[in-house]
């Protein structure tokens, strides 16, 4: 009988493991570098809450992808080099603790422009 008890218990804990799992996710927010230039642009520096990451360059059409996770709030920045050596700046998306969802990071010879899809 304590055989069949066994057995019991570990088809519904295989069951209920999904189930919990499924509830278990952290909140990250994936941000999307996108050269939509014809020229490299490089010394790509992000800046977020807590935290930054770089990327040494970035090809014409390319993308790179990063995930973050903000810890607190703060603003988004993005530093980068055009192809002729000047240095660009972007400031401007609010980041929250908990966030959740895409940043897209469109730079060009001149500037970048983003485009936030976030929640909590």
């Amino acid at each position: 009988m304590n055989s069949k008890k066994t057995q019991h218990f570990c088809f519904v804990a295989v069951l209920l493991l999904p189930i919990l799992l499924a509830g278990c996710r952290s909140h990250v927010v994936k941000v999307n570098l996108i050269n939509t230039s014809t020229e490299p642009v490089k010394a790509i520096i992000v800046d977020y809450p807590a935290a930054t990451f770089g990327k040494d360059a970035l090809a014409p059409g390319a993308t790179f992808s990063y995930a973050i996770k903000p810890l607190e709030t703060g603003m988004f920045k993005v530093q980068f080099t055009d192809a002729k050596g000047v240095i660009h700046s972007y400031t401007g998306t609010t980041l929250h603790k908990n966030d959740d969802g895409v940043l897209d990071v469109n730079i060009n010879q001149s500037g970048a422009v983003v485009t936030a899809n976030l929640g909590r």
